[in-house]
């Protein structure tokens, strides 16, 4: 049974892009696997402060809640990020989590699929672009790991304003393919 991380970076409570992460949790969990649903939320993640110590020794100095979602992240075959777009950019939560996931730089973690699940007040099709090409260089460090898929939800702003959007089921079917 695969097991697949689904990762909620925004901090707003009823966030659409936690939204696109239920439907794409659900959809893995209806095609037979072990879902685990983590959100930032509530979390203390502090900044990586660039020591490197993580690289001799593969774990963080810094004591807060990181060191749970990388160990996560370490034992999950797939992961499923979900940000809002901010600045046409991955939120900064999401971006300090990957800072923080240098101890996995290396190491003999198990995750190959890599996903992205984004919201944007915007619509165009290129707005989650920069977010994308941010996330592809964090898998770029991991020879076993790929860009598996994406889904998009434009023209969402107000938290819950993602009720009824077709990119919920685009996100539950991806999450069905994995």
């Amino acid at each position: 049974m695969k097991k697949i991380l689904v990762i909620s970076t925004s901090l707003r409570a009823r966030s659409n892009s936690h939204e696109l992460a239920m439907a794409f949790g659900r959809g893995a969990s209806d095609a037979g696997c072990d879902v685990e649903h983590v959100t930032l939320r509530d979390k203390n993640l502090r900044f990586c402060v660039g020591c490197l110590s993580c690289v001799k020794t593969g774990k963080c100095v810094i004591d807060d809640d990181a060191a749970g979602i990388i160990a996560k992240m370490h034992d999950a075959d797939a992961i499923a990020f979900a940000t809002p777009i901010y600045y046409y950019e991955m939120c900064g939560q999401m971006k300090t989590l990957l800072d923080r996931a240098n101890p996995l730089f290396g190491g003999d973690y198990r995750f190959t699929d890599i996903y992205l699940l984004t919201s944007a007040a915007e619509d165009e099709a290129s707005v989650p672009e920069r977010a994308t090409h941010g996330l592809e260089g964090w898998i770029e460090c991991f020879d076993r790991a790929r860009l598996a898929g994406t889904v998009f939800a434009g023209g969402v702003t107000d938290p819950g304003e993602i009720s009824g959007h077709s990119s919920l089921a685009a996100a539950y079917d991806l999450g069905k393919s994995v």
